[in-house]
């Protein structure tokens, strides 16, 4: 996934995630910070959300079922790993992958998961934590490795 991929994304749902938060279109220019009169136009696809407005979006709708959906997850994830490559530090638990995941391996509690529609993948704890994010499976694949052998 890239910037243009997830700009197209956010830019094609903004009216779906207006109505879903019972907004108009008033308060959702005023809530991301930008104008009514852009916000029209991303309705009508007239225009792009600049990357700047992508991440407010998926910042202030981080729990949107509509994102969700489409990332596969948390957007804001999705959004890291664009920046970074590679997000090693600690995270919030997750529910385990049970729904768009896709267990690759198990060890000891410890899961290698890919997400069936970002197709990034994720290391979790016994505890269900996220370890890793990463789009590069080698990066992942050598993470399990590290993991196996110190536990």
């Amino acid at each position: 996934m890239d910037r243009d991929f997830i700009i197209q994304i956010v830019s094609e749902n903004v009216k779906l995630l207006r109505k879903e938060n019972h907004y108009t279109q008033d308060k959702m220019a005023e809530i991301v910070g930008i104008s009514k009169k852009t916000i029209t136009q991303l309705e009508r696809g007239k225009a792009l959300a600049d990357w700047t407005t992508t991440i407010a979006i998926c910042a202030v709708f981080r729990d949107s079922a509509i994102l969700h959906k489409h990332f596969g997850g948390d957007p804001m994830e999705i959004i890291e790993l664009t920046i970074q490559d590679v997000n090693i530090r600690p995270q919030e638990k997750t529910m385990g992958g049970h729904i768009m995941w896709k267990n690759l391996t198990e060890y000891k509690g410890f899961k290698l998961q890919r997400n069936l529609i970002s197709k990034h993948f994720r290391i979790l704890d016994e505890e269900n934590y996220r370890l890793i994010s990463t789009f590069d499976e080698e990066v992942a694949n050598e993470m399990w490795n590290d993991i196996q052998k110190t536990i």
